[in-house]
This record gives structure tokens, sequence and C-alpha cells, in this order.
């Protein structure tokens, strides 16, 4: 099943009631997939809206009113939402929101790429919010993490990103379904008409400072909450490893190509690959630069996540980079030369420089 496809039926499953996007190369097949299988469950509902901006104020309105919604972009459609993404996280609105990223900046290209780190990772938008970000690898993951996403939005009243990209939305994997959990959320955070009762209001302006000041922190103490509770990663061939690839998403899956060249010629390479984008997994990542000192951050940019890596790792290890932007995708085999140049084992260090 192609892999922009599998986060549809994935939604779906997950019991996503309500979709509304806008046309963008490489994610379209995602809101044509919604159009139609939306009108196959009994209260979907699906919107083509007018602009990237209507979408995501639609999926504002929706989770408001208590339905489960998400909508899908690729990079600068997420920059075009950034505003109503902010609003949800104000308003602590559980939604769903896809990019799969292309190359950039500007309006770039349609290949893929990972230049959109920051952008989500750091919030994106206006103001003092994070949104949870997971970064799947493969077309299981897109699935489970799509189903995943919702759970969280849901738990912790805050928008969750599943930040991929193009080459990940268009591969074609066997995948399987995972059963999907009852929902748990509350009706009191759910507009539905005040009838007879006491009227509610959902607001993000707060003109009053202090007022607005103890909601900042409020929403501070809830994603200090999940980052004690919500990180995850994965370790490949790390136990034996004299230096680490640090990479995510499509880059992890040519890292674990390029370890396994690596390995045949006697250069014993890891993979540390961080699931959760925010909130990083710094406290494991730490914890294996107690063992291993060398480190090799690759990215299909020119380096966003590094950075999270150094503040990690805080200076106990050795920490190179090499990246490939604008939508310029490696081999396994370029990534071992990559290594094999940076490394040497004689002195043990990374040449940052290359």
């Amino acid at each position: 099943m192609q892999g922009n496809k599998i986060i549809g039926e994935a939604a779906i499953r997950a019991g996503c009631r309500f979709f509304a996007g806008y046309p963008i190369t490489p994610q379209n097949e995602i809101p044509e997939y919604m159009s139609e299988r939306l009108r196959q469950v009994e209260g979907g509902v699906f919107v083509q809206s007018e602009s990237e901006v209507a979408a995501i104020h639609m999926v504002v309105g929706a989770s408001a009113a208590g339905a489960r919604a998400m909508t899908s972009s690729s990079s600068p459609g997420i920059s075009l939402k950034q505003e109503g993404i902010s609003t949800l996280a104000a308003c602590e609105l559980p939604a769903v929101i896809v990019n799969m990223m292309r190359g950039g900046p500007g309006l770039g290209n349609i290949s893929p790429s990972q230049g959109d780190y920051f952008q989500a990772t750091r919030g994106g938008g206006h103001g003092d919010y994070r949104v949870i970000v997971l970064g799947p690898d493969s077309a299981q993951e897109l699935a489970d993490l799509t189903m995943d996403a919702f759970d969280l939005a849901d738990r912790y009243r805050t928008p969750v990103m599943i930040l991929a990209d193009g080459m990940m939305g268009q591969m074609m994997e066997p995948v399987v379904f995972k059963e999907s959990k009852p929902r748990e959320y509350a009706e009191s955070h759910v507009m539905k008409g005040a009838g007879s009762g006491k009227s509610k209001i959902i607001r993000g302006l707060i003109l009053d400072p202090l007022e607005m000041e103890e909601h900042n922190w409020t929403l501070h103490r809830k994603y200090e909450v999940i980052t004690q509770r919500e990180t995850r990663h994965e370790l490949y061939k790390t136990d034996d490893a004299e230096l680490i690839i640090v990479a995510y998403g499509t880059a992890a899956r040519i890292a674990e190509g390029a370890i396994k060249r690596l390995r045949q010629i006697g250069l014993r390479a890891g993979l540390f690959r961080p699931i959760t984008l925010w909130p990083f997994p710094r406290n494991e990542l730490r914890d294996v630069a107690k063992k291993v000192g060398d480190f090799l951050v690759f990215e299909m940019s020119t380096g966003q996540m590094v950075e999270d890596v150094r503040l990690a790792i805080q200076g106990r290890a050795r920490i190179g980079f090499h990246g490939r932007p604008g939508g310029v995708v490696p081999t396994p085999v370029e990534l071992a030369h990559v290594v094999m140049r940076q490394y040497d084992r004689k002195k043990g260090i990374l040449d940052p420089l290359g």
C-alpha cells in the first residue's frame, strides 16, 4: 500500500471523521484517499478548502465540536497553516497535521527533503507553544504513528504532527493495521451548544497580560509532562558500536543500509533513531554518549536536528555532520563512503568538515 494512502486508512481506523485540505505535491494522495473513505463511514466529512489557511481553521472548528480531525500538506503549505496550528495549541484543541516534506526554501521542488525540522519542532508559528512531532521511517510506522497521533492529541489536548517526506509518501510496502483504541476524550471539552446550561467559550485571545502569562505557564507545564512521558527512539546495532549515526525518517533508512556495508569492512557503526522529534529523546541519546565517543548526524538538510544532538550530548562526545539538502536523496553506499572519509579509526575522531 502506498505511504500516503496508509496514513489516510490509519486515520480512518483511528476514528478521524473530519478532513480538510488543499492540493500540493507530494501529499495529494492523502486528501484523494480521504475524500473517498470518509464517504464510507458514518459521520465522515471531507472538505477541499479554498486554501491551506482555510483548511487548518476548519480543523480548529471541527476539533472544537468534538471530531477527530486531520489535515495534510507539504512544506510551503504547512507554512501557511502556522497561524491555525498556533491557535490549536493556544485553545488546547487536539488535531493531527501531516507534513510530507519537499525541497525548499520557498516553493522549492517536489523532491523529498528534511528541511522542515526546525519549523516542526520549534512550534512553527508565534508564541510559546510546542507540537508533538513523530518521525516515521517505514510504511508500518506511518500506520502505527498516525493512529498514535490521534491518541496523543486527545490525551494532551494538543496538535500532533506526522513529519515524513515525499519519498515515504510515495513508497509502497506491506502494512498491518493495529486495532484502534476506544477514544478517551472528556465531553466537557466539546462545544455542543449551551442548551439550558452555562455557555462555554474556547478562546485564544486573552487580553489581560497576567491571565495570558498564567495560560502560557499552564501550557509550559503540560509540555514538561509530555517531555517526561512521551519520548521514543530506536537503537540499531549499538551494543558494540564505535561510531553512532543519528538520523530520522528516510535518512535513517539510508543509514541502516550504510551501517550494514560499514560492518562488512570492519567498522562497527550503529544507529540512534529519534522517533519523537519533539520531545527529542535527549536523555536516551546522552546515555549512549556515555559509552560511545563518536557520532555522525545525517540529515537531508543543511543541518537542523544536529542542534538537538549537540544539546543532548553536551560535549560528552565528538559530533560530525553530513547533509544533502534541496531534495537530494543519497544512497547507503554514498553515506558509507562519507563515514569512511570522516572517521579516523587510529585517532578516533570525526572531522566536522568532512
